[in-house]
């Protein structure tokens, strides 16, 4: 059985890892199918969504223990520099505009994966939970570095101290999530937003997250510059023409996604 499947619909590919037995968790096989599907997708202009998502009843449940204790098995810094590190990066560089539907229990890497996404949806019954203390390690994939930007520094301190789970309705309230949907309307939900992000102007939407990501590190002076040198660069492009012009032309605009 593939360990991450595809489904390409119109415009939006949807990648979900698929090991339910183990709730979706992450050993290097899956690891490195997720990394090479995300690697090529930011270069094809079939797809101008993505969504990442994962089968049965769990989003990810992070890394697979079993794989760690087993005689032959990786070492952490394997794991981290050869599984999780390159996910988070083809995420953060992909582009296109990366929706985390987070269908069940997202914990440890597998919730900070979900962080390192654009947007994240996540079903009624979805819960967040920073695993890694309750094993004696820190947070990783990412998640000291998105968890405090997301949330503040005492909730994010608090999280992963703890280890305490928080389900959909406090993820939401502390803004870790975009947004709530009931379960028997998640998969058509998630893919109506996607088709939507889809039919945006797909280069500015890439100017956007590199924006923002930017903006985590520069001042405002920084910040001020980042925006003109991308503003520019999506005036240049045919969709800022065709906003243009469906505008005065009292339609709505036919984005191409250059």
């Amino acid at each position: 059985m593939e360990t991450v499947i595809t489904r390409q619909e119109n415009a939006v590919l949807t990648i979900v890892l698929n090991r339910p037995e183990v709730y979706n968790g992450f050993n290097r096989e899956m690891s490195l199918a997720l990394q090479e599907i995300l690697k090529k997708v930011s270069d094809d202009a079939t797809t101008r969504a993505v969504i990442i998502t994962g089968a049965g009843k769990a989003f990810s449940s992070g890394q697979d223990l079993k794989e760690v204790t087993a005689p032959d098995g990786p070492t952490i810094e394997k794991i981290i520099n050869e599984h999780y590190n390159p996910i988070i990066r083809a995420i953060v560089n992909c582009e296109k505009p990366v929706i985390a539907a987070v269908n069940g229990v997202a914990a440890g890497a597998g919730a900070n994966i979900a962080l390192a996404c654009d947007i994240v949806l996540a079903s009624r019954s979805a819960s967040f939970i920073q695993a890694f203390s309750k094993i004696g390690l820190i947070p990783d994939s990412g998640g000291t570095f998105f968890l405090p930007r997301i949330v503040g520094a005492q909730n994010a301190m608090a999280l992963m101290m703890t280890g305490d789970p928080i389900n959909a309705e406090e993820a939401w309230r502390i803004g870790l999530i975009y947004k709530i949907v009931e379960d028997e309307k998640f998969i058509e939900e998630t893919q109506l937003f996607a088709q939507k992000l889809a039919i945006m102007p797909t280069r500015a939407l890439a100017y956007i997250k590199k924006v923002v990501r930017e903006s985590y590190l520069n001042t405002l002076e920084m910040q001020l510059e980042t925006e003109l040198k991308f503003q520019k660069m999506a005036g240049a492009t045919s969709d800022f023409q065709e906003g243009i012009n469906a505008f005065l032309e009292k339609r709505k605009p036919t984005f191409n996604g250059y």
